[in-house]
């Protein structure tokens, strides 16, 4: 049984912690702090536990004796280190939602931590436990392309995604979180560095935010969406779409998920940020990016991240066979991967079983259930270590090294 307690009770941390009590035998919820009361009550209720306590703070939490075995770190990206490096005194193994932290040097500090104190820090790059992606790296492994000579990635953010996340909501303005290639894209760049399998030795970047500004507003849109614009009913990015075909997002910011009310939330979005036209906001960070990467082994990468589609997307060209998997694959081909082979020149195509997943939990392409599924095992050293800290940093370093190139107009810098 492995016992855990939770700083920051957002949508992340109560996904994992609903896993955890779906494995009841295995991980027990003991505690959760946030400044929301009513997000503490809803991991109270997720957690199943009697004893649960909650706390309205990480500092009151933190200011306890230990209470458990591991520490879920689920606060925003510019309050992850705090909290993180004073878990790992106290003798807490954590697991840490990406960015690990705001900079580089904070990251590394935090390995440096782990290694001090003896204590695992597991990073919740949930892909890696995804059968798409572990099917990709056993293919690389063994053998079935070759070297991999290079590889394209691109994420799709979604429009709308785009504007709750990035325009609207806690990810909006890089000097309040990350840049957005690590706030959404370490994810992705955390693939590139593990399918690759070989330090990155330079990287360039170019990207800016082209769309979401007033320059492009539609004309006579109101500064808020309820506010009697005009285009509330056509609009991509009103916020009536919280009522239909996105109330998903909507459980993921209000602060009472598990009572919301349409009448209430409408008060509430007349002074939310989600509530804001998404051309009248004050966010900084891009809305399309490109990064191009060069490895020791001599094997190129690029990836593009853009607001203006759906979905992941993968290519990789190796010297016995290429590889093309993703969204548009399996909308084209109706299969995960195709493969074509250089000598034969045959069509290999590739279908998964569905992920696994507790109770048809499958979040993440079944990501957040098969990490949930490991990290017990990773803890008690009884599982593959290579999403620990130390081994997975290489995504992180691209990211922020890409952002200081695109913010040099392009220039190539060195990683490391």
């Amino acid at each position: 049984m492995l016992t855990l307690a939770v700083c920051g009770c957002g949508s992340r941390a109560r996904t994992y912690s609903k896993i955890a009590t779906l494995m009841a035998d295995r991980y027990q919820v003991v505690a959760g702090a946030d400044p929301v009361a009513e997000r503490v009550d809803a991991l109270r209720n997720i957690s199943e536990n009697p004893d649960f306590r909650g706390f309205d703070s990480a500092e009151a939490l933190l200011a306890q004796p230990k209470l458990a075995d591991l520490m879920v770190i689920g606060t925003q990206d510019n309050y992850h280190f705090e909290p993180a490096k004073i878990a790992l005194e106290k003798g807490y193994h954590l697991l840490l939602e990406k960015p690990a932290a705001q900079n580089v040097d904070e990251v590394i500090a935090l390995a440096r931590l782990a290694k001090k104190y003896d204590r695992k820090i597991v990073l919740c790059f949930v892909l890696r436990y995804t059968p798409f992606y572990k099917k990709i790296h056993q293919l690389i492994q063994e053998g079935a392309l070759g070297d991999v000579i290079s590889l394209n990635a691109s994420e799709g953010v979604e429009p709308f995604h785009q504007a709750h996340s990035f325009v609207r909501g806690h990810w909006s303005k890089s000097e309040d979180s990350t840049p957005m290639i690590i706030a959404k894209c370490s994810h992705d760049l955390d693939i590139i560095s593990w399918l690759v399998n070989s330090p990155c030795k330079s990287v360039n970047s170019f990207g800016g935010l082209q769309h979401f500004n007033s320059e492009n507003a539609p004309e006579g849109a109101a500064l808020r969406c309820g506010d009697g614009c005009p285009h509330a009913q056509t609009c991509t990015y009103s916020t009536e779409r919280y009522f239909t075909d996105r109330e998903r997002w909507l459980q993921m910011i209000y602060p009472d998920p598990e009572n919301i009310v349409e009448s209430e939330v409408r008060e509430w979005f007349k002074t939310a940020p989600w509530g804001r036209c998404v051309y009248h906001c004050d966010n900084d960070v891009v809305d399309h990016q490109i990064v191009n990467m060069e490895f020791d082994n001599g094997t190129t990468a690029s990836l593009t991240m853009t607001a203006f589609d759906s979905g992941r997307h993968l290519q990789l060209f190796g010297t016995k066979a290429s590889l093309r998997g993703g969204d548009t694959v399996k909308a084209e081909h109706e299969c995960d991967i195709v493969l074509r082979h250089h000598k034969s020149g045959d069509i290999e195509k590739i279908t998964l079983d569905p992920p696994e997943a507790a109770e048809g939990y499958q979040g993440h392409g079944g990501g957040d259930y098969g990490l949930m599924d490991q990290l017990d095992h990773i803890i008690h050293g009884s599982a593959d270590q290579s999403s620990l800290i130390e081994f997975a940093i290489e995504g992180h370093l691209i990211g922020f090294r890409a952002e200081e190139s695109r913010l040099q107009q392009g220039k190539t810098l060195a990683v490391h």
